[in-house]
């Protein structure tokens, strides 16, 4: 045989052999997300409707998802995947993290909420100062224009 219809009919091999496990793993997802789907699960429908799951029907293939205040009865098939299944943990934030408010001034440092009133009180004093600066200097080079104008 020829060296090239060899490389073919490996390439033709391999090819099929991807295929075949691609399918697989298809199977093997939807599987599990058809497991997942029970009362409780928060999906997504594949028209991007978020909802959670209150019923599921086998005999006819039917899923109720309530979304919001709205309450809709879709296919199975129309879930495009399990966000959150109905067993999932549910995780709790740290106590002690800071919440987004409570994000320090531009260049202020601390370690613990006790330190952020006092490195506050400071900020603003060190920015009532530098604003008095900025307007005397602005003031005194006004003073010094209208000498330079009158000579």
């Amino acid at each position: 045989m020829d060296p090239m219809t060899l490389i073919m009919l490996g390439l033709v091999a391999v090819l099929i052999f991807f295929m075949f496990r691609n399918s697989k793993k298809r199977q093997a997802q939807m599987a599990e997300m058809q497991n997942n789907m029970q009362p409780g699960a928060e999906v997504m429908l594949q028209s991007g409707i978020f909802g959670t799951i209150l019923a599921v029907d086998d005999e006819e293939n039917r899923v109720t998802v309530q979304s919001g205040t709205s309450t809709l009865v879709v296919h199975r098939n129309a879930i495009g995947q399990v966000v959150t299944p109905a067993d999932a943990p549910v995780v709790d934030d740290e106590p002690g993290a800071l919440a987004p408010d409570d994000d320090p001034e531009f260049g202020e440092r601390f370690t613990s909420a006790e330190e952020k009133p006092a490195a506050a009180d400071e900020l603003a004093a060190e920015a009532t100062d530098a604003a008095v600066d900025v307007d005397g200097a602005a003031t005194s080079e006004k003073s010094e224009d209208k000498n330079s104008d009158k000579e």
